[in-house]
Order: C-alpha cells, then sequence, then structure tokens
C-alpha cells in the first residue's frame, strides 16, 4: 500500500475516486488499474475507506468495472459506494473520469 504523505506538487495532483472498504473496492481499484494502463495507480487503505488514485486522470469504466463484477453494472450506483474523491470528476453512462485542475 502506497503512503498518504504530502510531497508538495508530486502528490497533490493525483485524483480518483474514495470508495467504501470492502470486496467492492477492490473491484473498483483492479478495474482502475485496468483502464488506466501504464500509470502508477495509488491505493490507500483507511479501514473505513479506500482512496484509488492515479496521477492528473483517473478513468473507470463500466466495461472494466462489469468484467471485474462478473455482472451488469449501473455506473451510477458507483455513488452510493464513494462517499468522496479527489480532484474533479465528469460523468457518463459508461464511464467517470477524475482530473486534475489546478
Amino acid at each position: 500500500m502506497a503512503s498518504e504523505t504530502s510531497r508538495g506538487d508530486e502528490t497533490d495532483n493525483f485524483v480518483g475516486p474514495v470508495i467504501r472498504a470492502g470486496d467492492f473496492a477492490d473491484v473498483v481499484a483492479r478495474s482502475i488499474e485496468d483502464d488506466n494502463p501504464g500509470k502508477e495507480v495509488r491505493i490507500v487503505d483507511r479501514g473505513d475507506y479506500v482512496r484509488i488514485h492515479t496521477a492528473q486522470v483517473c478513468r473507470l469504466t463500466r466495461k472494466a468495472l462489469e468484467r471485474h463484477l462478473g455482472h451488469s453494472y449501473e455506473l451510477r450506483m458507483l455513488e452510493i459506494e464513494m462517499p468522496s474523491f479527489c480532484g474533479r470528476l465528469r460523468t457518463r453512462d459508461d464511464e467517470y473520469v477524475w482530473f486534475y485542475d489546478h
């Protein structure tokens, strides 16, 4: 697990969801890893919730989430499990994109 200590600009531009801890958080983390190839995905377990972040832009698609869940899923339902997030969020039926906007 990554440490969440701020080191100035190096970590200030990380964006993504904060998900309630549990199996669903693991599915979201694996899906984000698939949807952001070549990017470092930081996963910080805080006990009750899990921060899942990437630098600048973090993309999560319904397709990846459904593949890891093994069944269909309405992406808007993610908000029930996502009490917070870092960055700005753009939503569509098929993907959520968190992005850094300074």
